[in-house]
């Protein structure tokens, strides 16, 4: 099989941060979306409870399924993931996040639409030779500013208790609801 002279660099990685996770994270999701569900039920809003059983199958799904592995190829003309590619033009800055100890690469498209792509970077190696290839083409941005979405999601995700825990300990999550509000 000949290899494309035109592809600079390529990694194997998931398509998207997992952590797998205890039941006692479930059980969590299924506490909350009850609670939830009953509090709407006794305001009348019967209607609210779908949306509400539908969060949680997208968590328990989301949670329970690993996901697949994908190529991703940095070439001389963008990057290509899941078999997209993104042209250089099309991509104004990138940036690196972290979640569940894994890379996460952010590439930004121009105004006005803002369209986001994120790619998983497994290792810091990967991580190393991306930034130095992504750089060549584009700006890199080392403390991104955050709009308010993704204030709100790390806000939500802060929440949700770790592995570690103990799930009886109430305390805990009172503690990380304080740290959250500040």
């Amino acid at each position: 099989m000949d290899t494309n002279p035109q592809i600079i660099f390529s990694w194997k990685a998931p398509l998207r941060a997992y952590k797998k996770r205890s039941n006692y994270i479930l059980r969590f999701y299924l506490a909350i979306s009850l609670l939830l569900s009953l509090i709407v039920f006794f305001f009348g809003d019967k209607i609210l409870i779908v949306p509400i059983l539908t969060l949680f199958f997208l968590f328990y799904v989301l949670t329970i399924t690993p996901p697949p592995e994908i190529d991703n190829k940095i070439s001389s003309f963008g990057i290509e993931t899941a078999g997209i590619s993104i042209r250089w033009e099309s991509i104004s800055h990138f940036y690196f996040t972290k979640k569940f100890n894994m890379h996460v690469l952010t590439l930004v498209g121009h105004a006005p639409f803002y369209y986001y792509a994120y790619i998983i970077i497994p290792n810091d190696d990967i991580k190393k030779r991306a930034l130095e290839l992504l750089s060549q083409h584009i700006v890199y941005v080392e403390n991104p500013q955050r709009n308010f979405t993704e204030k709100v999601i790390e806000w939500f995700s802060n929440l949700i208790p770790d592995e570690e825990e103990n799930p009886e300990n109430v305390s805990s999550l009172l503690q990380k609801l304080r740290k959250a509000s500040l």
